[in-house]
C-alpha cells in the first residue's frame, strides 16, 4: 500500500500517489512525502517519485556500501540522507519490547519512507507534521524531523514502561513469601538489552546530525530541536542502563536472601539432627545386648533410659532455641 502527501499553504495534505509525479514536475514543485509498507518497496517508490537512479542504487539498493537495510545514517551526494533505524514499542501486558524497521530516503524536498513491523509509527509522524512549530524551517526536512521525533518519543515511552515494570519487580523481590522472581528479572533484563540495541543506531546518528548543522551554521531552530532530541535520547539510554543495573542489584539481593534462607534451613536441619542424635546414641548402646550393661537388671532401668534420652533432647532443643538455630 502506498500513500502520499504534499506540503501546501495548509500544511501537509494527502494526495493520490498516481498524480504525485505530475506535481513534482511543475515549475515550483511542492515538498512531497511517499510512504510504503515495506522496505522492499522503497526503491520502486523512489523511482516513481522521480528520485535519480544513481541515488536509489547508492542508498536503498546498497551501491556496494554494505547492506542498505541495516541500521545506519548515510549521507548522499547533494545533501540527501538515507536513514534506517529500528523502531520500538513496549507491551505493558506481556512486558515485551517489540521492534520493527523504519527507513527514510530524503532527496531535495522529496521524502520516501517505509515501515515494517507492528510498531505503528506512521500515525505519530503525521501528528508531529500537524504541529510545524516544532519542525525545522526547511519544509523538505519536515518529514525527516518528524520521524526522528517519533523514534525518540517511542524510545522514551519504552523506557517509561520498562521503569514501571522494574518498580513492580522490585516490590515482588522484597515481598516476603513471594514467588521466585529470578526468571522475571532475567526476562526484563533481556527486554532492556533489546531496547538498548534499538537505540544504538539513533545514538550514533544524532551526534552526526548535530555536528552537520553546527558546521553549516544554518537553521538555528533545526540545531535546537536536534540538540533537544539528542539530549532526550541520551537520557533514555542512561535510564535504561540504570534500570538494568537496578535489576542486577535486585537479582544479587534476591540470591543473597536465598542463600541466607538456605543457611537458616541448614542450621535447623543440623540442630534437629543433633537433637535426634543423642537419643539415637543411647538407644544404640542399650540395643547392643551385652550381658554386662549398666542398670541392665534394674527395675527402673528402662524408664531411666527413656528419661535420659528425653532430658538430653530437651536440653539440646533449648540450647539451639536460645541460639536461634531453631
Amino acid at each position: 500500500m502506498e500513500s502520499a502527501w504534499v506540503h501546501g499553504d495548509d500544511g501537509w495534505t494527502a494526495t493520490p500517489p498516481d498524480g504525485l509525479l505530475a506535481l513534482l514536475a511543475a515549475p515550483e514543485p511542492p515538498a512531497a512525502w511517499v510512504h510504503v509498507d515495506s522496505v522492499d518497496l522503497l526503491a520502486d517508490a523512489a523511482r516513481q517519485a522521480g528520485v535519480p537512479e544513481s541515488v536509489v542504487r547508492r542508498s536503498v539498493e546498497g551501491g556496494g556500501l554494505g547492506d542498505a537495510r541495516r541500521p545506519q545514517l548515510r549521507r548522499l551526494p547533494g545533501g540527501g540522507r538515507y536513514l534506517v533505524s529500528p523502531t520500538l514499542v513496549y507491551d505493558d501486558r506481556t512486558r515485551d519490547v517489540r521492534t520493527g524497521t523504519w527507513a527514510a530516503l530524503v532527496v531535495d524536498e522529496v521524502t520516501i519512507t517505509a515501515e515494517e513491523g507492528d510498531t505503528g509509527l506512521l500515525a505519530e509522524v503525521l501528528e508531529h507534521l500537524a504541529d510545524p512549530a516544532h519542525l525545522p524551517q526547511d519544509r523538505g526536512s519536515h518529514v525527516f524531523a518528524a520521524v526522528l521525533m517519533t523514534l525518540v518519543g517511542r524510545a522514551a515511552a519504552v523506557e517509561a514502561g520498562v521503569g514501571e515494570a522494574v518498580a513492580d519487580v522490585e516490590r515482588v523481590v522484597f515481598t516476603p513469601g513471594a514467588d521466585d522472581p529470578a526468571e522475571v528479572v532475567y526476562d526484563l533484563k533481556r527486554e532492556i538489552a533489546e531496547a538498548r540495541r534499538g537505540l544504538v543506531p539513533l545514538l550514533a546518528t544524532f551526534p552526526e546530525l548535530v555536528a552537520e548543522q553546527e558546521d553549516s551554521q544554518r537553521e538555528t531552530r533545526t540545531m535546537r530541536w536536534l540538540r533537544r532530541l539528542d539530549t532526550s535520547l541520551t537520557k533514555v539510554d542512561r535510564h535504561l542502563d540504570a534500570h538494568d543495573a537496578l535489576l542486577g542489584d535486585m537479582l544479587s539481593v534476591h540470591l543473597s536472601r536465598v542463600s541466607v534462607r538456605q543457611n537458616e534451613d541448614m542450621r535447623k536441619i543440623s540442630a534437629w539432627a543433633a537433637v535426634i542424635a543423642v537419643p539415637t546414641l543411647v538407644a544404640g548402646i542399650y540395643g547392643m545386648n551385652f550381658d554386662h550393661m549398666p542398670e541392665l537388671h534394674w527395675l527402673l532401668g528402662y524408664p531411666f533410659a527413656l528419661a535420659l534420652m528425653a532430658g538430653a533432647a530437651t536440653v539440646l532443643f533449648r540450647l539451639f532455641k536460645r541460639s536461634r538455630w531453631l
